[in-house]
This record gives structure tokens, sequence and C-alpha cells, in this order.
């Protein structure tokens, strides 16, 4: 549990203010009118697929350069795959090549990714290509790739937070749209008002 840091809830912030994060995972948040629960993960995952989809009909999504370019070695038709798909994964940020056989070499990824699994990425990648049809392009199926990359820049379960950091994440959940559901759909938070706190525990 991380303490808080003395902010008073204020009707100015619907998620609260955080005091704390248990089993690494969830943020638990005090409000005017009871507790605000989040996985910081899945509310992180949607926050940055609405950033890339935000960057992507603006500017097009920022990309950083990889200080040594990184080579995956991956079935070659999950190469053949991604590789078919290069140019469009290089509008969401990916820039990446065929490297030899039965490999890819990686040299830019979506900025606001950070530091992510490249392997992983790719391997994700190729599982979400291979459901689709030779003839869809990405941006007919451009949440289900987008969801996917998000995923790997999201908050992992398991990181410890501080005060700031849980803070940040609740009022920028505050102002994105659908922040409320993670990309699969799930909630990623849910609130108990005091009352309902209350009868929990026999008050009322």
């Amino acid at each position: 549990m991380v303490e808080d840091d003395g902010t008073v809830p204020s009707p100015e912030f619907p998620l609260g203010v955080a005091r704390g994060q248990v089993h690494g995972t969830y943020i638990v948040a005090q409000t005017t009118e009871g507790i605000v629960l989040v996985d910081q993960h899945a509310a992180h995952e949607r926050l940055v697929y609405e950033r890339m989809k935000r960057q992507l009909g603006e500017t097009g999504v920022a990309r950083q350069g990889l200080l040594l370019p990184e080579v995956v070695e991956m079935d070659e038709g999950d190469v053949d795959r991604i590789a078919a798909r290069a140019d469009e994964l290089a509008a969401l940020g990916l820039i990446l090549e065929r490297f030899g056989p039965g490999a890819l070499v990686v040299r830019e990824t979506p900025a606001l990714l950070g530091q992510c699994d490249v392997r992983g990425l790719l391997r994700d990648l190729a599982d979400e290509l291979s459901e689709f049809d030779q003839a869809t392009g990405l941006q007919d199926r451009l949440q289900d790739v987008c969801s996917t990359m998000a995923c790997h820049g999201s908050v992992r379960a398991g990181r410890r937070l501080n005060a700031a950091e849980m803070n940040a994440l609740l009022r920028e959940m505050e102002r994105t749209p659908h922040s409320g559901q993670c990309n699969h759909g799930r909630p990623t938070y849910v609130e108990l008002h005091l009352s309902d706190i209350e009868r929990l525990f026999g008050r009322r």
C-alpha cells in the first residue's frame, strides 16, 4: 500500500484522489461520495489506445528510433504476414523490414509505447494478423491492431506507482472519452458509494 499525499477529495475530481495501491495492480482512490478501485493496466491500456487514435487522426503516430535495432526471429509465415503490412504498420509508428529468412528487424516503435517488449509486440501482431483476410486493410481492423499495440505500452499489473503517478492516471482518465472500459470491453474501474460501504458493514 502506498501512502497518499494528503490531497483532499474534491467534486472537481470524479475519480477521486489516490490513497494507495494494492496488490501492485489496483489503485484505491477516495471521492467525495465513496471510493473508486482502478485496474491500472486496463485503464492505462485504454488511455494509450485513445492517444494512438488521436495521433493517427491528427499528425500521425510519433515514432522513436531504437538505439540498437532489434532483430526478432519468427516463423516464416509470421514474418510474411507482418512484412506484407510494413507500410500500414509504419503509419502506426512501427518501422520494420525483413532481416534474412525467418527474421524481422525493428528500427522504430510508436513513441507512446515507451520501452515496450518488441518481441512480444511482434508475436501478438502476428497472431492478430493471422485472423485477417489478406484483402483486409489495417484501417478496417484498426481498433484490433491499435489495441494490441496499446497493450504493450501500458502500465503493467505489478508495477509500483507513487501517489503522483496514480493521480496523473486518474486525471487523464477523467479527460479521456470511453476510459471507463478497456479495449476488450471490461471495466477499468468500479465505484462504491459510502452508502454501499455502510450497507456492507450493516450500518444502514
